[in-house]
């Protein structure tokens, strides 16, 4: 049974008359008597009867009207709960997110997050593999690189500033490279989902194979592997700022930068009725990452890279 049909109903008998309903529906009053005619059709029964001059409830009318108030009220305060379930962020939120990153740049962020919104915990998963957001059940997850085109939302939350970079002392080693060929001959260090290297420069992109010694699967035993002084490395800023501020490492060929399409996203997999934890959580990530605060101080060391 259609619910705009017994709200019709209840119009007709609240407003006292067919055309002071259509009204109050914006509907003509042939269309509230075709819609009132259909109801009384399926049930077999007539509800109102009419005269030129006014309307009154029939004895089944009566009964069917104080029931169609309850459904109305029902619905009414269902839709209340709803909204107020959506405004509210409460339960529990779970978020994937690469593990360097993770690690590094929301789990610091978690704390106020949670004190902001004391009814809410997260669940936090962190991978290098790019997780299967609804099968796995994941509200939000973080993503760093060039997204593909799916059924999920994405939302650019940062960009990303990728350099090459290794440590003084492999370089005084092995030299320094002067151009992307010489890379050829250098230990190049690359977790397995980071190679190749896409590199933009001054000619346009450059793909570069990455080998060397060291296969992993991890991004951060690359990361502790080009600290160590085992090779040229091509990581974030958001990673190795630190490093790169305090001359553990520098960076090589500074005119050769990591693709600029790679940014840090949030994904999630619909943006009809998203819940207020998931909205809330994004944009208190928006906020922080607005002006990565991971790049300040290295305005310096990467102008003068080039």
């Amino acid at each position: 049974m259609d619910l705009t049909d017994l709200e019709i109903f209840a119009r007709v008998v609240n407003a006292g008359s067919l055309s002071a309903a259509g009204r109050e529906m914006g509907l003509s009053p042939a269309v509230v008597s075709k819609r009132l005619r259909k109801l009384e059709d399926r049930l077999g029964t007539r509800l109102i009867q009419r005269t030129t001059r006014q309307i009154a409830l029939t004895e089944a009318g009566q009964g069917f009207y104080e029931r169609v108030v309850a459904i109305m009220a029902a619905v009414g305060e269902a839709e209340a709960f709803v909204t107020r379930r959506s405004d509210r962020a409460e339960g529990l939120l779970r978020v994937s997110a690469p593990t360097s990153f993770g690690r590094m740049h929301v789990a610091p962020h978690l704390g106020p997050f949670l004190a902001a919104h004391p009814n809410l915990s997260v669940d936090l998963d962190l991978s290098d593999e790019f997780v299967d957001i609804v099968g796995e059940g994941f509200d939000v997850a973080i993503r760093i690189g060039e997204l593909d085109d799916s059924s999920l939302v994405a939302r650019r939350l940062a960009d990303v500033h990728r350099v090459l970079c290794a440590a003084p002392g492999y370089l005084d080693r092995a030299g320094r490279p002067d151009g992307v060929a010489a890379l050829a001959r250098h230990v190049c260090l690359a977790a397995r989902h980071q190679d190749p290297w896409r590199l933009e420069g001054p000619e346009g992109p450059v793909v570069v194979r990455a080998s060397g010694p060291i296969a992993t699967n991890s991004s951060e035993v690359v990361r502790e592997a080009v600290i160590a002084g085992l090779g040229i490395a091509l990581r974030s800023t958001w990673d190795v700022g630190a490093e790169l501020s305090d001359g553990r490492l520098e960076i090589v060929l500074p005119a050769f930068r990591g693709s600029r399409r790679v940014a840090v996203h949030a994904v999630y997999p619909s943006r009809t009725f998203l819940p207020a934890k998931v909205r809330l959580f994004i944009d208190h990530l928006a906020v922080l990452y607005a002006e990565p605060y991971w790049d300040r101080g290295l305005e310096a060391v990467l102008s003068g890279g080039g």
